[in-house]
């Protein structure tokens, strides 16, 4: 385990293109933290300038309060585990596991034992026989992580690691990684554009946007109290139904001085008839356990998204009006700049 600062960590490429732009982060020691935001919102870069792969235009990257921006990747204490596997197909799980400690001059015993311990913790004991293309995606991606373990890091990185998987597999390797975390008490950095594995993993999310951290907390902090419009737009499947201010008398929500929009989640939405927010049902998507309803705001056209939990012979036809009421303690007023309101 170890502690993990960046101070003011910057990335520039030839033109001045800024894609990290002072970045000050604390990863405490055993913390899973998980990097989000969108595709080029400098996320990945700065996972690789941890890991010595790309070399920061400013900044310092700290491990136990030792600075190790200038250290290459082999000396940090860092073990990262990319998208891809990466494995050597001629190898045998056993062969790519402990590669890495082989080539570092380790002796022979000592390899075989971390590689024997990791496989034991990863279930691939039976497995280290086998060579890549006798192992299923899974299979593979724990091989990859297995690399990493046997390496004793300090700090594990992960870039997408499930982003080539299947939904099943995905949800497989997810309970997979958290129990790994428990066992292992590490310290994580974990880079996703997935939403449902940051919220799921992470002790605390990092939501990336333009080169910036926009806000970091607990899931669920993040998810209830969005310090801006972009993290509770970004956080929640489906997204955040946002407003003009104004329509939150419709909805049951006095808004506050000063407030441009409203933020309403899907399950804080009820429908029904009578008071409310007039809308027109457009259509309903059948999940199973629950349903969205897609209504579009008779006041300005747009499209919101209901939850609700009801059975489908008792959910309204499209083309339906309805009123809409939100919960007013869950709803969230955004100022002009897009920064959240005091509740």
């Amino acid at each position: 385990m170890a502690e993990l600062r960046l101070d003011q960590l910057t990335k520039r490429y030839a033109g001045g293109v800024s894609v990290v732009q002072g970045v000050d982060l604390h990863v405490r020691s055993g913390e899973f933290v998980v990097l989000v935001g969108a595709s080029g919102c400098g996320k990945s870069t700065t996972l690789r300038m941890i890991a010595g792969l790309e070399e920061p235009s400013g900044g310092r990257v700290l491990i136990d309060g030792h600075d190790i921006t200038g250290l290459p990747p082999a000396e940090r204490g860092v073990a990262m585990v990319f998208q891809s596997y990466a494995l050597y197909p001629h190898m045998t799980v056993e062969q790519n596991m402990g590669f890495g400690l082989k080539m570092a001059g380790m002796p022979r015993e000592q390899v075989a034992a971390r590689v024997r311990q990791a496989a034991t913790t990863l279930q691939l004991q039976t497995m280290l026989a086998r060579r890549p293309r006798e192992l299923s995606g899974g299979q593979r991606q724990r091989v990859a992580i297995g690399r990493a373990i046997v390496r004793e890091p300090k700090v594990f990185l992960f870039d997408e690691p499930l982003s080539n998987l299947d939904a099943a597999l995905r949800t497989q390797m997810r309970a997979d990684l958290a129990a790994l975390h428990q066992r292992l008490n590490a310290t994580v950095v974990y880079v996703t554009h997935d939403q449902v594995e940051a919220m799921t993993l992470g002790s605390r999310i990092a939501v990336f946007n333009a080169g910036r951290i926009e806000q970091i907390g607990a899931p669920m902090d993040l998810y209830e109290r969005p310090g801006t419009r972009y993290v509770a737009g970004f956080l929640g499947s489906p997204r955040m139904n946002f407003l003009p201010a104004a329509a939150g008398a419709a909805l049951g929500v006095a808004p506050p001085p000063g407030a441009a929009e409203i933020g309403v989640r899907p399950e804080h939405l009820s429908w029904g008839h009578g008071d409310g927010l007039p809308v027109t049902l457009q259509r309903v998507e059948h999940l199973g356990d629950v349903a969205l309803l897609h209504a579009r705001s008779d006041i300005d056209g747009e499209v919101l998204v209901v939850k609700s939990a009801l059975a489908p012979t008792r959910l309204p036809a499209p083309q339906t009006a309805l009123a809409l009421r939100a919960d007013a303690r869950r709803a969230v007023f955004f100022d002009a700049t897009g920064h959240a309101l005091p509740a």
